[in-house]
């Protein structure tokens, strides 16, 4: 620790703090523009000069280190001075449209340029003009003018969204920050730039001119779109989101958000169901009041109940439900007597819930991922999957830590991976297996019977020796690990490496409530069918909450043809194209916006938040419908007069005594693939297509990443198939065919066609984990 005084107090800070730190532990505030905390220091803005006793000019504060009898003065008259001609320099070239600027309000400049500007200049030279840049559609670059050249956004593309691109180019007054040979920004966290930003040169190209910042109520909330549950502020005006912006939470989201968190809200003005609707026995729909839809739904199934059993209905929602909505949906079914009730509408296996233990959870808090020495991470499109979490390992590898990758498709992390395996679907509980016979090598440990035969290649070798060694190790299973017909088996292989290495086994878990729906329950009890196998065999009737079945199940149009040919269908849904061709009866509900509600996150931490707009014409939030319909159905436990009695009583038992990642399940390889029945199909989920609100949401959906591409294949699978890039050809399942357009892809296994899920092209082939034949058109 060393030792300074800075404007007469005195303060400890450890070896290598700037005065910057030492000024922020005291509460000194010092004027900056270029210094941030969660970046490099560039010292380009020179904004924060302070007098240092004993020193022959002023000093940057943010890159001057603290020694011991260091002497500060950050406002004695040579600092004021300095901090003074610094201003009246960046203002120079600075374009004068306070009054049109969206930054204007909450921007550094307008704010320091009070306090250090002067009222007049004495440059009188033309200024300089800067042309406008496409940066993509969420990014507005129509003011770069305005620049600084703080390079606050350089430096985060390439520390924190891990890759560069953004720079500087030219020099002296010709200097601008551009992209490389005018590209579009891509990266999933590229909104935090409007937001670092320090003057108004980078903005929200959704939001604007679309409102002013004193005219924004600014209410917080939960973001609804990955296990992260990031913090956010909802700005709103006149009822209406107009923004969305972080709320700092060291230990959730830091400061930061994905694009995905950011731009959703678009998708809330479109599609939206208005108000019940009831199909009438000519098959057209017709307005209701919602007396009379919650009559039709509640009779229709007490009649299917009566007449059937509670057997042949079931009750179908996504993780982006709330835990209270949840908890309703699973009394419904129950006080029905029946246990067909799931929220996991991409898991296939039905061993995995026969085998668990517990609620399968990350296994540590979010802020742990910085502070693991070894991890391996398992079936996820990190970025996609989980952008915020990737960027804490992102972190973390520059501190050290051995990131090491068994996956799908060699998609670039933007960070440095020890070692990586990128294999076939049907080969990930092999590759766990050949990582397990490497580790019982270096252990000592007597390789178990289920791996005779299994070799470890060169790569599971590296990947072993990683786990071994170091302190603290995680085995972080994804998305496709959970979602597969093996997840049961994989989870196993995982949970015996980790046993080996005194590690801990993890999931990133799929969405905004996945633990959520283990901790209320609404997953299928004892005899009771998860929702892959409702939606493959026809029930009677069926209760979705918030199903889009096309997009949002492993099954594709599979699942929406089932729907389609039940008797019966009560859907409570948000958007009126999710279930207007295959339901009976449509319940308007909000979305995460417009109700109260709680989502537990991936780190088991509950997190609950209210309703920051009026429900949307006629809808009403989902767990009130449901309690109103438990009431009709004369069902126990429907007494509830508020989101929050729902929640204690899920939440009345301790959460970390529920959550385990312990399985029952058997070790073990699967048998190789017979490569005659055809390619193996990688359906990664693209960021921008992961749920009902996302994929309306129009800036969100003209990124590239929401493209839809040809089925890519690697290179030397395309010549043994004698089939050239850019040939069309016709890809079929059992379900259904497509004809695509074909890409050579070096990060794709061989063997395998990648072709993403949640388009409607691609939901005709039905199952997301099946084989494709392939011919040439």
């Amino acid at each position: 620790m060393v030792e300074l005084t800075i404007d007469g107090k005195t303060v400890e800070v450890p070896e290598g703090s700037m005065v910057m730190h030492a000024a922020h532990k005291l509460g000194v505030y010092v004027p900056h523009f270029c210094y941030h905390k969660k970046l490099s220091i560039a010292a380009n803005c020179r904004m924060c000069l302070v007098e240092v006793e004993k020193a022959p000019k002023p000093m940057p504060a943010c890159a001057t280190p603290a020694t011991n009898g260091m002497v500060v003065y950050t406002q004695s008259e040579l600092a004021v001075a300095a901090q003074k001609s610094v201003m009246e320099f960046l203002l120079i070239n600075h374009p004068l449209d306070c009054p049109i600027c969206d930054q204007g309000g909450e921007c550094q400049l307008q704010d320091l340029a009070v306090g250090y500007g002067a009222s007049s200049t004495r440059y009188m030279e033309e200024k300089r003009v800067v042309f406008h840049k496409s940066f993509g559609p969420l990014v507005s670059g129509e003011e770069m003018t305005r620049c600084i050249h703080c390079t606050r956004c350089v430096r985060f593309g390439q520390e924190i969204g891990g890759l560069m691109e953004m720079g500087m180019i030219g020099r002296g007054e010709h200097s601008e920050i551009t992209t490389y040979l005018g590209h579009t920004i891509e990266s999933e966290l590229s909104g935090n730039m409007i937001d670092i930003c320090p003057v108004g040169a980078l903005t929200s190209k959704p939001f604007r001119y679309s409102a002013r910042t004193w005219e924004l109520a600014r209410r917080r909330s939960v973001s609804a779109h990955d296990s992260l549950g990031a913090n956010i502020i909802v700005q709103v005006k006149l009822d209406e989101i107009k923004r969305v912006v972080p709320f700092e939470n060291e230990d959730v989201n830091e400061c930061w958000i994905s694009d995905r968190d950011r731009f959703a809200y678009e998708g809330l003005a479109v599609d939206r169901l208005e108000q019940p609707m009831v199909r009438g026995d000519d098959g057209e729909w017709r307005e209701a009041t919602w007396a009379d839809a919650l009559k039709v739904a509640t009779e229709g199934l007490a009649a299917i109940n009566t007449k059937e059993g509670a057997a042949k209905i079931g009750a179908i929602g996504t993780e982006t439900a709330t835990l209270e909505e949840m908890s309703l949906l699973a009394r419904l079914i129950r006080g029905l007597g029946g246990e067909n009730v799931d929220m996991r509408t991409r898991m296939l296996d039905p061993e995995f819930d026969a085998n668990r233990n517990g609620a399968p959870w990350l296994g540590m808090p979010i802020a742990d991922l910085g502070h693991q020495d070894r991890v391996l991470v398992v079936g996820s499109f990190m970025r996609a999957d989980h952008p915020l979490m990737t960027q804490r390992l992102r972190q973390a590898v520059k501190r050290g830590t051995q990131v090491n990758s068994i996956d799908l498709a060699a998609d670039d992390p933007f960070m440095p991976l020890h070692a990586r395996m990128t294999v076939r679907p049907s080969e990930m509980a092999n590759a766990l297996a050949q990582v397990a016979v490497a580790v019982a090598k270096l252990k000592s440990v007597e390789v178990p019977a289920e791996f005779a035969g299994v070799v470890a290649d060169e790569t599971a070798q590296r990947i072993a020796e990683s786990l071994v060694s170091g302190q603290t190790r995680a085995i972080l299973l994804g998305n496709a690990v959970v979602h597969a017909q093996n997840a049961s088996q994989m989870a196993a292989n995982a949970q015996w490496i980790a046993q080996q290495v005194d590690g801990r086994v993890g999931y990133l878990t799929a969405a905004a409530n996945t633990v959520g729906a283990y901790l209320s329950q609404a997953v299928p009890g004892e005899n009771g069918l998860s929702a892959n196998e409702m939606l493959r065999e026809p029930l009677s009737a069926y209760i979705t909450l918030n199903l889009e079945p096309a997009l949002d199940s492993s099954l594709g149009i599979r699942a929406a043809a089932t729907l389609k040919n039940a008797p019966f269908v009560v859907a409570l849904t948000t958007y009126r194209s999710a279930a207007q061709d295959w339901a009976n009866v449509m319940l308007p509900i909000g979305p995460y916006t417009e109700t109260s509600g709680t989502f537990v996150n991936a780190a088991g931490q509950p997190q609950s938040f209210k309703g920051v707009v009026t429900g949307f014409a006629q809808s009403r939030p989902a767990w009130k419908v449901l309690r109103v319909m438990g009431n009709l159905l004369e069902l126990p436990h429907f007494e509830d007069e508020s989101s929050e009695s729902v929640r204690d009583s899920v939440l009345s038992e301790d959460i970390q005594s529920r959550l385990n990642n312990e399985t029952k399940a058997s070790i073990g390889v699967q048998p190789k693939a017979d490569a005659a029945k055809g390619l193996e199909r990688v359906a990664d989920l693209p960021i921008y297509r992961s749920d009902a609100m996302v994929r309306r949401a129009d800036a969100l959906q003209q990124t590239p990443a929401s493209d839809f591409k040809p089925a890519r294949i690697h290179p030397e699978t395309l010549a043994s198939l004698s089939i050239e890039e850019g040939e069309k050809v016709r890809l079929s399942s059992d379900s259904g065919e497509v004809t695509i357009a074909v890409q050579a892809d070096t990060t794709v296994p061989q063997g395998a066609v990648r072709l993403s899920a949640g388009f409607a092209q691609t939901a005709v082939l039905g199952c997301v984990d099946s084989q494709l034949q392939m011919e040439r058109i």
